[in-house]
């Protein structure tokens, strides 16, 4: 018995031996989720874009802009005139926040009359405000904590530091319920998962079941093979985004502020990018195992770094560049912009375009590989 087993053991390692898809996946999987859980996750966010509307021209001002920015927890990276710009900008996603520095800052912080005795200085009012995305709780509390950040070598004098020193409004999300970020990115994910899923299959299946030597010997194009194949699970897709947003708008109280027009844009272009990568990964693979193997390998990615699980600007630089080549990291950001802040697909032009070029190359790639195979 013992040998029969051996045998067969022996087989299956061999077996496996050959299969060079499998065994790399048994090797890179794991590997891949140390590097993302190990190096480039992160939920200590730093460096997050900021705007600055500072209505004070003085070195006060200017002193607590370089304070702000010695934390390191933002970086100012625009200057805006008013707040209606400011706003504007936190609508399309350029910054998380913006500091907002009155035209009286310096005049906000009053000497106590019991100064002598040791009771320093006191704020008759906020010294400054903060308008802040609300939408990504966890990006949202790190900039909340700035409020009561020490002021004293900005005015010269003790100041309490327990004292509330900035107004932090946030806007989107001001209970900071977590469901209402993680729904949107739930259609970025459920999409990823089972658009790819679909199509990853679509020419594998084909070559399994015997017809490819059938649609050899038709007319039918490989660019018409390849539309044919997604277009039907387009619908599919615009199904589980009706289901997603139904289903979080009555049981979560989801609010959808964004255009239903905008929304049915981004996700027509994103499902069109899911399925095309899946026509790419099916045109490489040779069985549904190994398409199913390389849908894993995009999936675990897309869930970690597109900002769905951890801020994306606390990843380091070049897991944000592989963020970037990830279609879920576009959609991510429409889909929270469109339905959190009410953004036009017009202010989200650069992921908008970026998805459309996504497609048009993946369609590309998928159909010249199949012309290969033909060949």
């Amino acid at each position: 018995m013992w040998l029969r087993i051996l045998a067969i053991l022996t087989k299956e390692l061999k077996q496996l031996s050959r299969d060079r898809m499998t065994f790399g996946m048994i090797v890179m999987i794991p590997l891949v989720q140390l590097m993302l859980f190990g190096y480039a996750i992160n939920t200590d966010a730093r460096h997050l874009p900021a705007g600055l509307v500072d209505m004070s021209g003085n070195s006060q001002g200017r002193a607590l802009v370089q304070a702000v920015s010695a934390t390191q927890v933002v970086d100012f990276v625009e200057y805006y005139e008013s707040i209606a710009q400011a706003e504007e900008a936190i609508t399309a996603g350029h910054v998380k926040a913006a500091l907002v520095i009155p035209a009286d800052f310096g005049s906000r912080l009053v000497t106590h009359p019991q100064a002598q005795a040791g009771k320093g200085a006191y704020f008759s009012r906020p010294v400054a405000q903060w308008l802040v995305d609300g939408s990504d709780t966890m990006v949202a509390s790190t900039i909340k904590s700035l409020r009561t950040m020490p002021l004293s070598e900005v005015f010269g004098q003790p100041v309490p530091e327990s004292t509330a020193t900035m107004e932090v409004v946030m806007y989107f999300n001001p209970e900071q319920r977590t469901v209402v970020n993680i729904v949107p990115g739930l259609l970025g994910v459920i999409l990823t998962m089972t658009m790819v899923l679909f199509t990853s299959a679509a020419i594998v299946r084909e070559r399994e079941q015997g017809n490819m030597e059938f649609l050899i010997t038709t007319p039918v194009k490989p660019l018409e093979l390849m539309l044919g194949k997604i277009l039907p699970y387009v619908l599919v897709g615009f199904v589980q985004v009706a289901i997603i947003l139904g289903a979080g708008k009555l049981l979560f109280a989801l609010p959808i502020r964004g255009g239903l027009d905008s929304l049915a844009l981004a996700a027509m272009l994103f499902i069109l990018a899911s399925l095309t990568l899946g026509l790419v990964i099916s045109t490489i693979a040779r069985t549904q195992l190994q398409a199913m193997q390389m849908t894993v390998f995009i999936l675990l990615p897309s869930i970690l770094l597109s900002g769905f699980m951890f801020p994306y600007e606390a990843m380091p630089v070049p897991a944000q560049w592989i963020a970037e080549a990830l279609p879920a990291t576009h959609f991510m950001r429409m889909s929270r912009a469109i339905i959190l802040r009410d953004a036009e697909v017009t202010q989200l032009g650069f992921d908008a375009l970026w998805l459309l070029g996504f497609c048009a190359l993946g369609l590309l790639v998928a159909t010249l590989k199949f012309n290969k195979r033909l060949d």
